[in-house]
């Protein structure tokens, strides 16, 4: 089954299997989400038990011929995750003037209880990562951290204080 994947595709998944397995490349299926986003598929936590990950450390290990007819799969329903444009019609909702601003409490909160929540922590990295500062009245231009986001322009790179 690894001829389903272009040999650039299979050597990062390789790559992905060494750095969360080791030198076994066995992962254990809690791992499963990260492999599959290194090979920039962002199955969802409820897709990721369809196709075999378990909730709890050690209940199940995945090993390469286990892992790709899975990230082929991901790959083939791709069409039906959201993009760019979708996220930008999304926060547009939240853009009360009309004028490619938002509240950046309004995205932090959407972001900590909608759909699949983040933590705290991953809130702020994504906005470390990604987030412009906000005006005098917590305004927030949403277009271009959608970009970043969605890996359209490159992350920001703010030094630590």
């Amino acid at each position: 089954m690894t001829d389903a994947l272009k040999p650039k595709e299979l050597e990062c998944l390789e790559f992905a299997l060494e750095v969360y397995g080791g030198n076994e490349k066995i992962i254990d299926s809690t791992d499963l989400g990260p492999v599959c986003r290194a090979m920039n598929c962002n199955p969802s936590l409820e897709r990721l038990e369809q196709l075999g990950a378990a909730k709890k450390k050690g209940e199940k290990q995945l090993k390469l011929a286990d892992i790709v007819p899975i990230v082929v799969t991901l790959k083939n329903e791709r069409k039906d995750e959201g993009c760019y444009e979708d996220f930008v019609e999304c926060l547009k909702l939240y853009d009360k003037n009309e004028d490619g601003n938002m509240m950046a409490a309004e995205l932090s909160h959407m972001m900590l209880s909608l759909a699949e929540k983040l933590t705290d922590a991953e809130v702020d990295e994504l906005f470390e990562d990604c987030l412009g500062e906000e005006d005098d009245e917590g305004q927030i231009k949403y277009d271009p951290f959608l970009r970043r986001m969605c890996e359209l322009d490159p992350p920001l790179k703010k030094k630590k204080k």
